[in-house]
This record gives C-alpha cells, sequence and structure tokens, in this order.
C-alpha cells in the first residue's frame, strides 16, 4: 500500500542522481562522436588529400558516374577532364574517387574508350 502510495503520488526521483543522468548524456555524446563523427573527419580528410595529388593522366570516376582522365589542373579549384573526344572543365570536388580504387582485384577495368 506504501509502495502503491508512493507511486502515485509521482515520486521518481527514488534513488536517482543527477550525476547518474550527466554520465548517461556524456556517455551518448562519446558514442556520437566516436561512431559518427570522428569517422567521417577521417575520410573527408583522406579524400582532400588525395584531391589535392591529382595530377593530369590520372583516371577518376566523377560524381555524375562518369569515368574520366585529367587532361590538365588549370588551378587549385578546376581541372579539365577528357571524356572522349571532348574536354570539359570541372570543380575539382567533382571527383569521387580514383578508379584504380573503383576496380575490384582480379577484375578488368571496362572503361569504353
Amino acid at each position: 500500500m506504501i509502495v502503491t502510495l508512493a507511486l502515485l503520488q509521482g515520486d521518481t526521483n527514488v534513488g536517482s542522481s543527477p550525476w547518474a543522468t550527466f554520465g548517461l548524456f556524456g556517455a551518448m555524446i562519446a558514442l556520437f562522436y566516436f561512431l559518427l563523427i570522428r569517422p567521417q573527419q577521417k575520410a573527408r580528410k583522406a579524400l582532400e588529400e588525395r584531391l589535392s595529388k591529382l595530377k593530369a593522366g590520372d583516371e577518376v570516376l566523377l560524381t555524375s558516374g562518369l569515368y574520366a582522365t585529367i587532361d590538365r589542373v588549370a588551378d587549385n579549384n578546376h581541372l579539365y577532364f577528357k571524356l572522349g573526344n571532348t574536354i570539359v572543365k570541372g570543380h575539382k570536388n567533382a571527383v569521387a574517387s580514383l578508379a584504380q580504387e573503383q576496380a575490384q582485384p582480379g577484375q578488368a577495368n571496362n572503361v569504353i574508350r
């Protein structure tokens, strides 16, 4: 009867401390950081490093899904891509990855030239 009376009165602070709540929030923040934020930052740094090392003659996969060869580097942000017999100017951020990264071991890269 006393337990039922305590539950009906809404006394929910029995045995809980504010430190436990802070600890739970701290653990959730650490979990989000190590599982979501940190890996994304590492991947972004690796992509920026690969983009800074692009040079003429590299085969790349563009974000549109097209394979292209870099004809020349115009400046820090722009590249000239060779698509078949056509050369187009594009932004460096249009490069998704190097074509060699997409090819799986043991398989030929089926690029139509």
